[in-house]
Order: C-alpha cells, then structure tokens, then sequence
C-alpha cells in the first residue's frame, strides 16, 4: 500500500460528516451491550467497535475487534495492537490519527494487518475523535474485516 498525498486530507473528513460514515450514524455508545458483530449476508464480514482513551492510552474492544486481530479477550495493549499493522499502513495510520487529533478530523483508511495467527488481514478503520470542551479525549470507531477486497 502506497499512501496517496496528501495523506490526511485524502482520508480525513469533517465531523458533520459523521453520519455518512458510520452506518445510520451508530458509534461506539450508541452499539448494544451485546453487541458482537454485525453480519453481511455474503460471507459473515465483521465489524468491531473501539474506542482509545488519549490520556493513558487505553482500548476498549468488542468481541468482533478480538475476532478481527485474533487476540485473547485480555485488556488489549495499544503498542501490541500497531506491531500487527503492516510497516506502510501503520505510518499511514498514525499519521491518520495524528491530524484527526490535531484538527478533530474523523477518518477512513484501509490497513493490512497480521493476526495473533499469523493470517494476513485487512481491516477497514473508521475514527471519529470524542471532543469535550473543545479538545479531543479519545478516538473511536469501527474495524471491519474487509480482506475479501483484496483478494
């Protein structure tokens, strides 16, 4: 994967847009409790909610992100999470996140990971940031497997 430039505005869309990018709007707080994932009628692709608390960095994950990165249902650590991004999807997203941070931008970007397994992957992540008082606190979204694009 080669990134396009300008990266973050190629990817990068205002927050009114939010909506358009989520499904019906739904993120993170508006999912149910038990919410695992959601099924396409094709093949069973999955899409997992998160969420990344920016103060200490912690993730909070459904079952369907677990699923997705093939993880044990432990607290997930960020720092293992971003060694299973492929080199180019991993700068491509970091700097993704950093200008969603810096300009309360969401984003969508396509990232090639690889699971706990060793399966390749590619995951869709869609990010909003969670403004409170002007600043943003955390990042949260979607990760969809969308490995069948790519085959």
């Amino acid at each position: 994967m080669q990134p396009i430039e300008p990266l973050a505005l190629n990817h990068s869309w205002p927050l009114v847009e939010r909506d358009a990018r989520f499904a019906g709007g739904i993120v993170h707080e508006a999912m149910p409790t038990d919410f695992l994932s959601i099924e396409t009628p094709a093949d069973c692709r999955i899409i997992g909610t998160w969420r990344c608390h920016l103060a200490d960095e912690t993730l909070e994950w459904n079952d369907a992100v677990f699923a997705i990165f093939g993880f044990p249902k432990h607290p997930p650590i960020r720092a293992k999470t971003i060694a299973c991004y492929a080199h180019d999807s991993r700068i491509a997203m970091e700097r993704l996140r950093a200008h969603a941070i810096q300009h309360r931008r969401g984003f969508t970007l396509d990232c090639s990971i690889t699971a706990l397994s060793g399966a390749a992957r590619w995951m869709r992540l869609i990010t909003a940031p969670e403004v409170e008082a002007g600043r943003v606190i955390a990042l949260h979204g979607l990760k969809q497997d969308v490995t069948h694009l790519y085959r």
